[in-house]
């Protein structure tokens, strides 16, 4: 799975890697130096290792945030007494600890290691998720809505930080796509989960059945976890010594400035004196409307069509198949062409459509067209949350600065949850127009900052070669000289 075109490369750069002297942590010894079969194969080891079990986690992950939407299909809102706008105020809570926590856990992630944090928060969101089986009332969910949001909110990030303690840049897109392709695959899940669930006869309640499945299963792989995942790709007891030196090379020649430095707080902050910083984020911003509607409300939208609880919940599970399958093809070929930002600006053209077309119709005429644009909205919202993440994780070689925009980008996404829960109002209800033209807005300026923001990377890097008179990409420069970021004359941004 790893990128043919670095083979041009792979052994020029581990020759002078090698020749090389930094104060690394762990300098490897002088080895003979591998070729590109034997990066290939060690890749492969990482991924049957790594991507099956951090797939299933973020699976777990996304079933624990989204059921709610399934479990107001089954009359969850009705069954505990919610009035007026409590729905939308409690989608809402969620997102302020979520920001809130999500930088100072995301910071614990890199000093103890995301090996040991992220299963002890799986274990926390999967025990709020048990304990929403047993809620009687509004103000019940809603503190537990607030811890679910303080135990999840900084995986995601601490998972892409992860794996760029195993992947080089240009392997890094597919892979994360891999395992994000399980968000996709849990809101399909979900929905059959659902359709299975709520044909469950009993005196309890079937949305409660959906709690204590979803948060028992999660509870449960959370002690797994814990013992399968490695510290980080070379110190991983599954690989042999010399693989072991191989992962450290790779790394300081394109992942990391300095392979396993440990934490510092003031260097970690270093990362908002760079102005890129503030362009990846109104990204972001930008994202987390599409993002958010899509995962809270797509049952919602979907029940527009007119079909009835259950198989609303079950004519949910094909886009969101479908929205994974787009968000593969994308970022494997961002990764061939070695290009984030044409990519995430499609994806947002692809979701801003979608929602006007389901906008513009009459969908009671139209359920096809209605049913194909909702298709278009998974297609949208994935692919640039992916390779955005990858984007400004490809130019930040810096390990501190790294996991802490990504602690900080990754929720502030997930925080315009906010603005997506409170469009959908019940008012607006079935047809949600007010909600569907706010997120198709938003769909479109994230486009025009990404096209922004990618053209002037762009001119920045003739501008560069201009001056030195060479023609390099970031492919030809090794992280290990960028530490300080674009301050570098030999700084290339990863496109």
């Amino acid at each position: 799975m790893s990128d043919s075109k670095d083979a041009q490369i792979a052994n020029h750069d581990l020759e002078t890697a090698s020749s090389v002297s930094s104060p690394t942590p762990r300098q490897p010894e002088s080895i003979h130096l591998p070729n590109f079969k034997h990066e290939k194969a060690l890749c492969w080891k990482f991924d049957l290792r790594m991507l099956p079990m951090l797939a299933l986690m973020y699976l777990f992950n996304a079933l624990d945030k989204g059921n709610l939407g399934n479990a107001k299909t089954d009359g969850m809102d009705k069954d505990l007494g919610f009035t007026g706008n409590q729905y939308n105020t409690m989608l809402s809570i969620f997102f302020v600890p979520y920001v809130v926590f999500a930088p100072p856990i995301g910071m614990l992630g890199k000093k103890f290691g995301p090996h040991r944090v992220l299963p002890i928060m799986m274990f926390c969101f999967g025990s709020a998720t048990l304990l929403a089986a047993s809620v009687r009332n509004w103000s019940g969910m809603m503190a537990l809505r607030w811890f679910l949001g303080m135990a999840e909110s900084a995986f995601f990030p601490l998972v892409i930080y992860y794996l760029t303690t195993f992947y080089r840049r240009g392997e890094l897109a597919r892979r994360l796509a891999l395992f994000y392709a399980a968000s996709n695959i849990a809101n399909a899940f979900s929905g059959l989960l659902a359709f299975a669930v709520f044909h469950i006869e009993s005196s309890l309640d079937s949305w409660r059945y959906l709690f204590l499945i979803e948060g028992g299963l999660t509870v449960f792989f959370s002690f797994f976890a814990y013992w399968y995942l490695p510290k980080n790709g070379y110190e991983a007891s599954f690989l042999t010594e010399d693989e072991k030196k191989l992962a450290y090379i790779r790394l300081q020649i394109d992942s990391s400035s300095i392979v396993g430095e440990e934490f510092s707080l003031r260097k970690a902050l270093g990362i908002f004196k760079h102005p890129s910083t503030y362009g990846f984020l109104a990204i972001e911003v930008c994202l987390g409307v599409p993002l958010q509607s899509v995962s809270l409300f797509l049952p919602q939208i979907v029940a527009n069509l007119g079909y009835d609880k259950i198989k609303t919940n079950l004519y949910t599970v094909a886009p969101n198949i479908v929205g994974a399958v787009v968000l593969l093809i994308l970022a494997f070929t961002s990764d061939y062409t070695r290009l984030r930002f044409p990519f995430i600006a499609l994806g947002f053209l692809l979701t801003f459509t979608g929602f006007v077309i389901f906008a513009a119709i009459d969908v009671k005429h139209s359920i096809n067209v209605a049913y194909f644009a909702c298709f278009m909205m998974t297609w949208g919202t994935s692919t640039p949350s992916v390779l955005l993440s990858t984007w400004y994780n490809n130019n930040v070689a810096d390990e501190n600065k790294r996991v802490t925009l990504t602690s900080v980008g990754v929720p502030l996404a997930n925080l315009m949850g906010v603005v997506s829960s409170n469009i959908f109002r019940t008012q607006d209800a079935p047809k949600y127009l007010p909600a569907l033209a706010t997120t198709a807005a938003f769909g479109a300026t994230g486009a025009l900052f990404t096209l922004l923001l990618g053209v002037y990377m762009t001119i920045d890097n003739q501008r560069r070669n201009a001056r030195q008179g060479v023609n390099w990409t970031a492919r030809d420069v090794s992280t290990e000289k960028l530490r300080d970021g674009p301050k570098n004359p030999e700084f290339r941004w990863f496109l």
